[in-house]
Protein backbone atom coordinates (compact mmCIF):
# COMPACT_ATOMS: atom_id res chain seq x y z
CA UNK A 1 0.00 0.00 0.00
CA UNK A 2 3.03 2.45 0.50
CA UNK A 3 3.54 2.25 -3.17
CA UNK A 4 0.32 3.68 -3.78
CA UNK A 5 0.57 6.41 -1.36
CA UNK A 6 3.97 7.41 -3.12
CA UNK A 7 2.43 7.14 -6.39
CA UNK A 8 -0.37 9.36 -5.14
CA UNK A 9 2.06 11.79 -3.32
CA UNK A 10 4.18 11.73 -6.93
CA UNK A 11 0.81 12.14 -9.00
CA UNK A 12 -0.09 15.04 -6.73
CA UNK A 13 2.86 17.35 -7.73
CA UNK A 14 1.82 16.69 -11.41
CA UNK A 15 -1.50 17.24 -11.52
CA UNK A 16 -1.17 20.64 -9.37
CA UNK A 17 1.29 21.64 -11.59
CA UNK A 18 -0.81 20.61 -14.38
CA UNK A 19 -4.31 22.22 -13.39
CA UNK A 20 -2.20 25.32 -12.48
CA UNK A 21 -0.68 25.62 -16.24
CA UNK A 22 -4.43 24.75 -17.81
CA UNK A 23 -5.93 27.95 -15.36
CA UNK A 24 -3.22 29.93 -16.90
CA UNK A 25 -3.94 29.11 -20.47
CA UNK A 26 -7.27 29.41 -20.17
CA UNK A 27 -6.87 32.81 -18.70
CA UNK A 28 -4.21 33.93 -21.69
CA UNK A 29 -7.04 34.75 -24.03
CA UNK A 30 -9.33 36.51 -21.76
CA UNK A 31 -6.67 39.09 -20.76
CA UNK A 32 -6.44 40.16 -24.51
CA UNK A 33 -10.36 39.76 -24.97
CA UNK A 34 -10.92 42.73 -22.25
CA UNK A 35 -7.68 45.27 -24.91
CA UNK A 36 -9.23 43.79 -28.41
CA UNK A 37 -13.00 44.78 -26.79
CA UNK A 38 -11.44 48.41 -26.01
CA UNK A 39 -10.16 48.71 -29.60
CA UNK A 40 -13.33 47.68 -30.47
CA UNK A 41 -15.00 49.75 -28.83
CA UNK A 42 -12.79 53.28 -29.77
CA UNK A 43 -12.98 52.00 -33.89
CA UNK A 44 -16.59 52.19 -33.12
CA UNK A 45 -16.65 55.81 -31.61
CA UNK A 46 -14.06 56.46 -34.40
CA UNK A 47 -16.56 55.41 -37.02
CA UNK A 48 -20.06 57.53 -35.31
CA UNK A 49 -17.05 60.32 -35.27
CA UNK A 50 -16.30 60.42 -39.02
CA UNK A 51 -20.57 59.67 -40.22
CA UNK A 52 -20.85 62.87 -38.06
CA UNK A 53 -17.70 64.77 -40.08
CA UNK A 54 -19.37 63.67 -43.17
CA UNK A 55 -22.69 64.97 -42.30
CA UNK A 56 -21.26 68.15 -40.60
CA UNK A 57 -19.61 68.07 -44.56
CA UNK A 58 -22.80 68.05 -46.01
CA UNK A 59 -24.43 70.14 -44.44
CA UNK A 60 -21.84 73.09 -45.19
CA UNK A 61 -22.55 72.55 -48.88
CA UNK A 62 -25.68 72.91 -48.21
CA UNK A 63 -25.60 75.93 -46.29
CA UNK A 64 -23.04 77.83 -49.06
CA UNK A 65 -25.64 76.50 -51.75
CA UNK A 66 -28.29 78.30 -50.27
CA UNK A 67 -25.71 81.46 -49.38
CA UNK A 68 -25.25 81.62 -52.55
CA UNK A 69 -28.60 81.60 -53.64
CA UNK A 70 -29.46 84.39 -51.19
CA UNK A 71 -26.48 86.42 -52.50
CA UNK A 72 -27.77 86.13 -55.77
CA UNK A 73 -31.41 86.95 -54.96
CA UNK A 74 -30.04 89.95 -52.85
CA UNK A 75 -27.90 91.38 -55.98
CA UNK A 76 -30.86 91.10 -58.30
CA UNK A 77 -33.10 93.25 -56.26
CA UNK A 78 -30.40 95.78 -55.81
CA UNK A 79 -30.46 95.94 -59.92
CA UNK A 80 -34.21 96.19 -59.78
CA UNK A 81 -33.55 99.41 -57.46
CA UNK A 82 -31.96 101.47 -60.65
CA UNK A 83 -35.64 100.77 -62.36
CA UNK A 84 -38.27 101.58 -60.00
CA UNK A 85 -40.78 104.42 -60.01
CA UNK A 86 -42.79 104.65 -57.38
CA UNK A 87 -42.34 105.10 -53.85
CA UNK A 88 -44.00 102.18 -52.97
CA UNK A 89 -42.08 99.74 -55.62
CA UNK A 90 -39.05 101.23 -53.55
CA UNK A 91 -40.24 100.23 -49.89
CA UNK A 92 -41.28 96.95 -51.16
CA UNK A 93 -38.15 96.37 -53.10
CA UNK A 94 -36.00 97.43 -49.98
CA UNK A 95 -37.46 95.17 -47.56
CA UNK A 96 -36.37 92.02 -49.95
CA UNK A 97 -33.13 93.34 -50.14
CA UNK A 98 -32.98 93.77 -46.29
CA UNK A 99 -34.58 90.36 -46.31
CA UNK A 100 -32.16 88.52 -48.42
CA UNK A 101 -28.83 90.69 -46.60
CA UNK A 102 -30.25 89.11 -43.06
CA UNK A 103 -30.78 85.59 -44.55
CA UNK A 104 -26.98 86.01 -46.42
CA UNK A 105 -26.04 86.67 -42.73
CA UNK A 106 -27.65 84.10 -41.05
CA UNK A 107 -26.19 81.79 -43.68
CA UNK A 108 -22.63 82.92 -43.18
CA UNK A 109 -22.53 82.46 -39.87
CA UNK A 110 -24.16 78.76 -39.99
CA UNK A 111 -21.18 78.25 -41.96
CA UNK A 112 -18.47 79.38 -39.81
CA UNK A 113 -19.99 77.27 -36.75
CA UNK A 114 -20.55 74.32 -38.72
CA UNK A 115 -16.63 75.01 -40.16
CA UNK A 116 -15.55 75.42 -36.72
CA UNK A 117 -17.02 72.43 -35.24
CA UNK A 118 -15.90 70.48 -38.59
CA UNK A 119 -12.14 71.22 -37.86
CA UNK A 120 -12.88 70.22 -34.00
CA UNK A 121 -14.36 66.84 -35.26
CA UNK A 122 -11.00 66.37 -38.03
CA UNK A 123 -8.78 66.89 -34.68
CA UNK A 124 -10.47 64.85 -32.44
CA UNK A 125 -10.52 62.02 -35.37
CA UNK A 126 -6.88 62.65 -36.02
CA UNK A 127 -6.07 61.76 -32.28
CA UNK A 128 -8.17 58.69 -32.34
CA UNK A 129 -6.74 57.40 -35.48
CA UNK A 130 -3.36 57.51 -33.37
CA UNK A 131 -5.21 55.71 -30.41
CA UNK A 132 -6.25 53.49 -32.93
CA UNK A 133 -2.85 52.90 -34.71
CA UNK A 134 -1.11 52.86 -31.15
CA UNK A 135 -3.53 49.90 -29.54
CA UNK A 136 -3.43 47.72 -32.56
CA UNK A 137 0.37 47.37 -32.40
CA UNK A 138 0.25 47.01 -28.75
CA UNK A 139 -1.90 44.29 -29.29
CA UNK A 140 -0.39 42.83 -31.83
CA UNK A 141 3.17 42.56 -29.43
CA UNK A 142 0.50 41.28 -26.82
CA UNK A 143 -0.82 38.70 -29.53
CA UNK A 144 2.32 37.46 -30.18
CA UNK A 145 3.57 37.54 -26.33
CA UNK A 146 0.81 35.40 -25.14
CA UNK A 147 0.96 33.01 -28.08
CA UNK A 148 4.75 32.72 -27.16
CA UNK A 149 3.81 32.05 -23.60
CA UNK A 150 0.70 29.49 -24.32
CA UNK A 151 3.18 27.42 -26.67
CA UNK A 152 5.98 27.27 -23.97
CA UNK A 153 2.40 26.27 -21.58
CA UNK A 154 1.56 23.85 -23.50
CA UNK A 155 4.67 22.24 -24.07
CA UNK A 156 4.94 22.28 -20.52
CA UNK A 157 1.48 20.65 -19.89
CA UNK A 158 2.35 17.59 -23.05
CA UNK A 159 5.40 16.84 -20.35
CA UNK A 160 3.41 16.71 -17.04
CA UNK A 161 0.66 14.83 -18.92
CA UNK A 162 3.70 12.66 -19.92
CA UNK A 163 4.45 12.15 -16.63
CA UNK A 164 1.22 11.67 -15.52
CA UNK A 165 0.68 8.68 -17.79
CA UNK A 166 4.05 7.01 -16.34
CA UNK A 167 2.12 7.16 -13.19
CA UNK A 168 -1.72 6.25 -13.34
CA UNK A 169 -0.88 2.65 -14.81
CA UNK A 170 -2.58 0.37 -12.29
CA UNK A 171 -4.19 2.48 -9.78
CA UNK A 172 -8.05 2.31 -9.33
CA UNK A 173 -9.74 4.48 -11.47
CA UNK A 174 -12.33 5.68 -9.19
CA UNK A 175 -9.53 6.76 -6.76
CA UNK A 176 -7.65 8.85 -8.98
CA UNK A 177 -10.80 10.51 -10.31
CA UNK A 178 -12.05 11.33 -6.64
CA UNK A 179 -8.58 12.36 -6.49
CA UNK A 180 -8.33 14.28 -9.34
CA UNK A 181 -11.30 16.22 -8.04
CA UNK A 182 -10.06 16.47 -4.85
CA UNK A 183 -7.12 18.11 -5.94
CA UNK A 184 -8.81 20.65 -7.86
CA UNK A 185 -10.82 21.68 -5.27
CA UNK A 186 -8.64 21.59 -2.62
CA UNK A 187 -5.56 23.80 -3.62
CA UNK A 188 -3.68 21.53 -5.20
CA UNK A 189 -3.38 19.20 -2.15
CA UNK A 190 -5.64 15.78 -2.38
CA UNK A 191 -3.31 13.47 -0.29
CA UNK A 192 -1.55 14.51 3.13
CA UNK A 193 -0.27 13.55 6.59
CA UNK A 194 -1.95 12.56 9.76
CA UNK A 195 0.42 14.28 12.45
CA UNK A 196 -0.94 13.95 16.09
CA UNK A 197 -3.78 12.50 15.35
CA UNK A 198 -4.92 15.69 13.01
CA UNK A 199 -5.37 16.35 9.75
CA UNK A 200 -2.99 18.46 8.21
CA UNK A 201 -5.26 19.38 5.04
CA UNK A 202 -8.03 20.66 7.14
CA UNK A 203 -6.25 20.46 11.09
CA UNK A 204 -9.01 18.90 12.32
CA UNK A 205 -8.77 16.25 15.16
CA UNK A 206 -9.14 12.89 13.89
CA UNK A 207 -11.18 10.61 15.94
CA UNK A 208 -8.86 7.90 17.48
CA UNK A 209 -9.73 4.44 15.98
CA UNK A 210 -9.50 6.17 12.43
CA UNK A 211 -6.09 8.02 13.40
CA UNK A 212 -5.21 3.86 14.02
CA UNK A 213 -6.39 2.57 10.78
CA UNK A 214 -4.65 5.52 8.41
CA UNK A 215 -1.34 4.08 10.99
CA UNK A 216 -1.95 0.47 9.30
CA UNK A 217 -1.94 1.68 5.78
CA UNK A 218 -4.30 -0.93 4.72
CA UNK A 219 -6.98 0.23 2.18
CA UNK A 220 -6.99 4.39 1.08
CA UNK A 221 -8.66 6.12 3.90
CA UNK A 222 -10.54 9.71 3.44
CA UNK A 223 -10.59 12.69 5.74
CA UNK A 224 -14.33 12.59 7.19
CA UNK A 225 -14.01 16.72 7.33
CA UNK A 226 -12.18 17.90 4.36
CA UNK A 227 -12.31 14.51 2.12
CA UNK A 228 -8.44 14.52 1.58
CA UNK A 229 -6.46 10.97 1.17
CA UNK A 230 -4.59 10.47 4.15
CA UNK A 231 -1.34 8.21 4.94
CA UNK A 232 0.35 7.61 7.93
CA UNK A 233 3.80 9.59 8.65
CA UNK A 234 6.32 8.88 11.25
CA UNK A 235 6.64 12.65 12.27
CA UNK A 236 3.14 12.29 13.59
CA UNK A 237 4.40 9.76 16.04
CA UNK A 238 7.26 11.29 16.80
CA UNK A 239 5.13 13.93 17.37
CA UNK A 240 2.28 12.14 19.53
CA UNK A 241 5.54 10.44 21.81
CA UNK A 242 7.05 13.86 22.13
CA UNK A 243 3.23 14.98 23.71
CA UNK A 244 3.58 11.53 25.59
CA UNK A 245 6.50 12.14 26.67
CA UNK A 246 5.93 15.78 27.52
CA UNK A 247 3.14 14.53 30.09
CA UNK A 248 5.53 12.27 31.45
CA UNK A 249 7.58 15.07 32.52
CA UNK A 250 4.89 17.01 33.94
CA UNK A 251 3.35 14.14 35.99
CA UNK A 252 7.14 13.55 37.62
CA UNK A 253 7.16 17.31 38.13
CA UNK A 254 4.04 16.80 40.21
CA UNK A 255 5.07 14.15 41.95
CA UNK A 256 9.04 16.28 42.88
CA UNK A 257 6.33 19.01 44.10
CA UNK A 258 4.16 16.41 46.70
CA UNK A 259 7.74 15.26 47.89
CA UNK A 260 9.04 18.99 49.20
CA UNK A 261 5.31 19.26 50.64
CA UNK A 262 6.15 20.57 53.92
CA UNK A 263 2.56 20.28 55.11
Amino acid sequence: MQGTFDKLQKLQEILSQKFEIEKEIEGIPKNLATKTELLNRLKKSYIEKNQEYENTKDRIKVLKHEMGEAERQREEFEKRMDVISTQREYEALEKEIKDATEKEQKLRRDIQREERALEDMLNSLQREEQMISQQEEELKVEQEKNDAEKQSKEELLKSLKSEEADVVPGMNEEILFKFERIIRNKSGLGIVPVLGGICTGCHMILPGQFVNDVRKGEEILFCPYCSRILFHSEEGDDQQSEEVFTAQEMGGLADLVDDFDLD
